[in-house]
């Protein structure tokens, strides 16, 4: 299968989501934060630690630098958290790195950054879990959680991913992420969530949540302020809505789906499980998926990741410049921590995209490969542009929401048999 010929030709197409957006972030963080009227609560010259997290949220700088300025207003003193559990391979300075990388820093957030893989146990639920907290946020006057609302790429349930996990994950840092992961295996993630975030909102002096929801171009579409005992109401439906604007591939099945990258930036497992599917068996689509992916190639990493391949081991095919862009022993921390070891297992990987390509079109089944149903996307995070196979056009005939940018194409591959990202 040397010869393009041999390939589906690819057409570029583009999705149109609901495209809902918050204009000016800076006045609506100060809008929402003063809905709470925080200042009866938080008073001159108290400490406020700030949650920053390591996920890829669209103007996470300018959305925390919001909150830094409220807090100044009052005339308290905020600090901010890095919270992120075990990444940044479980050291502070890993996490402090990734904080920079996403512009992040004391000198343009204007507030010192404390981080430490300290925590302190505030208490032990009743399930016998002890509840793990940042050490540098226990010593705070106050605590305000900040948080991307999304489903979770695990498991499905009332809430998932957002203010909660924040409390537990995040501020658990890596040994909270530990003990977390392994309750898993004996309690419901939905008990653990209530149990430890009960005493994180009662002894934990968390005084406010704020509340991300982005849209399906990556941008952000939802700022909501949160007082702590609206947390669990609140996330349930704004978890309805993230569900709502969660960008989605536009076929399925799909006999192969090309990642050009995967990241903790883009999502916790690399590639998100609620786009790809796979979120309940490994390598194969379960009755709850709504998307069935057949084979999966990732090309792959995003340079915010750090070399952090969590997830990698959800595709069949990579390539050895993706293996070698690796950095095992993050990845090993954060899969082990997170109880998926199969998310760090590498796939089969070739020299080029076009032996890759070959090979997963070979595994598909009694399809003819000029008839194959491919997909090719930047990254699960990013969907609104991709491309397909002519076969998959017939499924699209009609669909107001596909705009046809070019093509059909024959794969195009280089000297050294690669294709270019999207």
């Amino acid at each position: 299968m040397s010869d393009n010929t041999s390939y589906p030709r690819m057409v570029r197409i583009r999705q149109q989501f609901p495209a809902e957006q918050v204009e000016d972030i800076p006045s609506e963080v100060e809008s929402q934060l003063s809905r709470l009227q925080l200042g009866e609560k938080v008073r001159a010259g108290e400490t406020v630690a700030i949650t920053v997290g390591s996920r890829g949220i669209a103007n996470i700088a300018v959305i925390t630098k919001g909150i830094v300025d409220h807090i100044k207003a009052l005339g308290a003193t905020p600090f901010l958290v890095p919270a992120m559990g075990s990444h940044g391979g479980g050291t502070a300075a890993g996490q402090r790195g990734i904080l920079e990388g996403y512009g992040v820093t004391e000198e343009a957030m204007g507030a010192e950054i404390r981080a430490s893989m300290e925590t302190v146990i505030v208490e032990t639920t009743p399930q016998g879990i002890p509840v793990h907290f940042d050490k540098h946020a226990s010593l705070a006057d106050h605590v305000i959680v900040a948080g991307r609302v999304k489903p979770h790429t695990g498991f499905v349930g009332e809430i998932e991913s957002g203010l909660h996990k924040m409390m537990l994950i995040g501020l658990g840092k890596h040994e909270g992420a530990k003990i977390y992961h392994r309750a898993i295996r004996d309690f419901s993630f939905i008990e653990i969530i209530r149990a430890v975030a009960d005493v994180v909102i009662k002894r934990c002096k968390v005084v406010a949540g704020v509340a991300i929801v982005e849209n399906a171009y990556d941008e952000t579409g939802r700022i909501e302020a949160v007082a702590p005992e609206q947390f669990f109401d609140r996330e349930r439906e704004l978890l309805t809505l993230a569900k709502q604007w969660l960008p989605r591939l536009p076929i399925t099945p799909v006999d192969l789906l090309i990642i050009d990258r995967i990241g903790k930036d883009i999502s916790g497992t690399g590639l998100d499980t609620n786009v790809v599917g796979r979120k309940f068996i490994h390598h194969e689509a379960s009755d709850r998926d709504e998307v069935n992916c057949k084979r999966i190639f990732v090309r792959g990493l995003t340079q915010k990741s750090k070399g952090n391949a969590t997830g990698i081991g959800l595709a069949e095919f990579t390539t050895k410049r993706a293996v070698d862009q690796i950095d095992f022993d993050i990845t090993r921390t954060n899969c082990i921590t997170g109880g998926h070891p199969e998310g760090a297992m590498i796939p089969i990987a070739y020299e080029s995209d076009r032996d890759a390509i070959a090979a997963a079109i070979s595994t598909v089944g009694m399809v003819e490969v000029a008839d194959s149903r491919i997909v090719q996307i930047a990254d699960t995070l990013h969907l609104a542009e991709l491309l397909v196979s002519e076969s998959c056009m017939k499924e699209l005939e009609g669909n107001d929401h596909i705009e046809i940018i070019d093509g059909p194409h024959a794969m195009a591959f280089d000297a050294n048999g690669n294709i270019a990202d999207v």
